[in-house]
C-alpha cells in the first residue's frame, strides 16, 4: 500500500527510487526500541550491542587526575575507611560495592505483579555496609580487597567488585534482605533484551566476574613464583619481588566462530558436541593460536574439524563471553561468515559429535520455533525464587538449555549468544547494522537455550 501511494502521488517515482527510499525505511526502523506485536507473526529482535558489551561504566575513561579515575578514586576510598566518620559527611566520590562469591554476583528481584516479569537488579551495596558486613564475619575490609569497575560522574558514583568467597555466613545475611549469588548465566537468560537498563548491568557483571576470577587464578608470578597483589586499583597485578616487579594484565582469550556458507546449494554447516542438548546445532569455533590471522584461524579450525575448506572470510561482529570455565576468566567471540570451497564433511569425532550441511528453510524453522522469550520469563522467576530463597542451591544454569517443541526437529543458540546472530543474519540475509535478527513469536511449547 506504501508503494501504491507513492505512486499515485509521484508517476516519475522510479523502481530506484523506491528501492533506496525502502533501504532508508529499514534503516530508520532498525534503529527503533525492539517491538514485540503479539498478533503478528514475526517480531524483530534488535541488540545494538551483544549481550556483555556496550558496559555503561566503561563508556567513557576518566582521565588519570580525574576523581573518578581508578588510582585517585582508590585514595579516596582508603581514606573513607580508615575514617570512621566519614559516612556522616561523605564527599563525592561515592562508592558502591558489588560481592561475589564463587563467579556469582549478588542480585535481588523486585518481583512481578500479575503477568508482569519480574526484573533482576545487580545487589550493590554502599561501602558502609560492605564494610560492617565483612566486620560482622572477623574480616577487616581494605581496598587491595576491591576492584575498579568504572563509574557515572554524572552521578558522583564509583563502582567496585569483591569476591567475598570465603567468607560462608554472609549467604544467611544477604538472604535476609532477599539477596542471592546467582550464576550470571542465569540472569543472562534471565534479562529482557528490550530493557537497555538490563543489558548493561548484564555487561556490567559479566566484566565483574571475568575480571575477579583472573585475580583468583592469576595469584602467583609466573616468573619467580613470588605473590602477586593488585595494582592500579585492581586493573593490573605485579609481583611482590622487588627483584622481578612482572607485571600481569587481565586475561581475554580469542576465539573464532564462525557460520560456515555453502552460496551454490544455499545451505549452511551446523555441528553439534556431546555436551549439547539433543537437536541443538551450532557454530564451528576454535581458540586462534599464537601467530595466526582471524582468516586462518577460521580456514585451520573448520578444516581440522570437518574437512572442508574455505575461501573467502568476512567478518560479522564480536561478543566478550565471561561465562566460560574459571580459568579462562574472559573469551572474546570473533564471529564470521565463511564461504566453503568444498563440500565433503570428514568429522573430527574428538572434536564433535557431528557436522552436517542445513538448508535455509530448515534453519528458518530452527529459529521459529525456540521460544526465547519464554526462556527469558521462566528464569526471570526462577532468579526471583533464588531472592526469596525457595530452590535454594539449585544449579539453574541447567535449567536452560533447548527443550523441543513438538514440530521442532532442531534448535539453535539463544539471542544472548552470537552463534544465534550469525545465525540469523544467514537466514534473514539482513542488511541492518548492530546485531539484529528476525524471528518468528513461539508457537509451541519449547524453550530456548544459549
Amino acid at each position: 500500500m506504501l508503494f501504491s501511494l507513492l505512486s499515485q502521488t509521484s508517476p516519475l517515482f522510479s523502481l530506484s527510487k523506491k528501492l533506496s527510499f525502502l533501504h532508508t525505511l529499514t534503516k530508520t526502523l532498525s534503529h527503533l526500541t525492539i517491538t514485540k506485536t503479539i498478533s503478528t507473526s514475526t517480531m524483530a529482535i534488535n541488540l545494538k550491542s551483544h549481550a556483555f558489551a556496550g558496559n555503561p561504566l566503561r563508556s567513557k575513561t576518566p582521565k588519570a587526575e580525574d576523581p573518578f579515575a581508578p588510582i585517585p578514586a582508590l585514595e579516596t576510598l582508603k581514606t573513607q575507611l580508615l575514617d570512621s566518620t566519614t559516612e556522616h559527611h561523605v564527599s563525592p566520590p561515592t562508592f558502591k560495592v558489588l560481592p561475589f562469591r564463587k563467579g556469582r554476583p549478588l542480585a535481588s528481584s523486585n518481583g512481578g505483579v500479575g503477568d508482569l516479569v519480574p526484573n533482576w537488579n545487580l545487589g550493590w551495596i554502599s561501602l558502609a555496609d560492605c564494610k560492617e558486613y565483612l566486620a560482622n564475619s572477623g574480616v577487616q575490609l581494605n581496598g587491595d580487597s576491591l576492584v575498579y569497575l568504572g563509574s557515572r560522574p554524572e552521578d558522583d558514583v564509583v563502582y567496585w567488585a569483591i569476591d567475598v568467597s570465603d567468607e560462608g555466613g554472609l549467604v544467611t545475611e544477604f538472604a535476609t534482605k532477599q539477596l542471592s549469588f546467582v550464576e550470571v548465566r542465569t540472569l543472562m537468560v534471565a534479562t529482557d533484551w528490550a530493557d537497555s537498563v538490563a543489558m548493561g548491568e548484564l555487561a556490567i557483571a559479566g566484566h565483574a566476574r571475568a575480571l575477579l576470577e583472573w585475580h583468583s587464578i592469576s595469584r602467583f608470578c609466573g616468573l619467580c613464583g613470588q605473590k602477586m597483589v593488585p595494582i592500579e586499583a585492581g586493573s593490573r597485578k605485579q609481583c611482590s619481588n622487588e627483584l622481578c616487579k612482572k607485571k600481569v594484565y587481565p586475561r581475554v582469550d580469542p576465539v573464532v566462530i564462525m557460520l560456515i556458507i555453502d552460496r551454490e546449494n544455499d545451505r549452511a554447516l551446523l555441528s553439534k558436541q556431546s555436551r549439547f542438548v539433543p537437536r541443538m546445532w551450532s557454530c564451528l569455533a576454535g581458540f586462534i593460536e599464537p601467530g595466526e590471522s582471524l582468516e586462518e584461524a577460521v580456514r585451520r579450525e573448520t578444516w581440522e574439524e570437518t574437512g572442508i575448506e574455505v575461501g573467502e572470510v568476512v567478518y560479522h561482529s564480536s561478543q566478550p563471553w565471561p561465562v566460560g570455565p574459571s580459568s579462562m576468566p574472559c573469551q572474546l567471540m570473533v564471529g564470521f561468515h565463511a564461504y566453503a570451497k568444498s563440500l565433503e564433511i570428514n568429522v573430527d569425532k574428538e572434536e564433535l559429535e557431528d557436522a552436517q550441511w542445513h538448508n535455509r528453510e530448515d534453519v528458518k524453522k530452527a529459529l521459529t520455533f525456540a521460544e526465547y522469550q519464554k526462556a527469558q520469563r521462566t528464569a526471570a522467576v526462577k532468579v526471583e525464587q533464588m531472592c526469596k530463597g525457595v530452590g535454594k542451591g539449585q544449579n539453574l544454569a541447567a535449567d536452560f538449555n533447548v527443550e523441543s517443541g513438538e514440530l521442532a526437529t532442531m534448535f539453535v543458540p539463544g539471542p544472548f549468544a552470537i552463534a544465534h546472530h550469525l545465525i540469523s543474519s544467514w537466514v534473514y540475509q539482513d542488511s541492518f547494522n548492530g546485531v539484529e535478527a528476525h524471528l518468528k513469536l513461539p508457537r509451541s511449547g519449547s524453550m530456548s537455550s544459549l
